[in-house]
């Protein structure tokens, strides 16, 4: 488990954008963005004590089992980036968090993911719940951001407005 306590919202190491992660359109590629996001995941699991070292132990695993990223500002090489992870529920084997990325030097709010979380048995490879010692750091990091601002992109449906209404 690392050390220190989170924020609210907590905000992750910073990433800067590097010359294999520009696609053809000459920015930021998509698959990257994912990346910068789960890295901010990466970085609260492990705080929480259910991360990488966890992992390693074979006892237990955190799966993603929904994603929805919203591209609004594009990034371009060497632009540095921080996360700011949002949990906005939580159960006994369950997380929903929220994530912004924004752009270190202009402030610029580039990309969102809404994302839920599965603790995962890895003997069984099925959902089971958190350990119990992971509770209590849950349900703190939740009462500090449950009365964060609810960012527009929270709960978003996909589709194209007004076509079959």
């Amino acid at each position: 488990m690392a050390e220190g306590p989170l924020g609210s919202p907590v905000v992750c190491p910073p990433v800067t954008v590097i010359e294999d992660w520009i696609d053809y359109n000459n920015h930021l590629n998509m698959a990257f963005y994912s990346w910068i996001f789960d890295r901010g995941v990466d970085y609260v699991y492990d705080h929480l004590g259910i991360g990488a070292e966890y992992t390693r132990t074979g006892a237990g695993s955190c799966f993603t089992m929904e994603v929805h990223i919203n591209y609004l500002q594009e990034l371009s090489l060497d632009d540095e980036v921080e996360v700011h992870f949002q949990v906005l529920d939580y159960d006994h084997k369950r997380i929903h968090f929220f994530e912004q990325m924004f752009h270190r030097e202009k402030g610029f709010l580039s990309a969102t993911s809404e994302q839920i979380g599965m603790h995962v048995d890895m003997n069984t490879r099925r959902s089971s719940p958190f350990p119990e010692e992971v509770l209590p750091g849950l349900e703190a990091l939740y009462e500090s951001h449950k009365n964060l601002r609810r960012a527009p992109q929270i709960g978003r449906v996909i589709g194209i407005p007004g076509r079959n209404e």
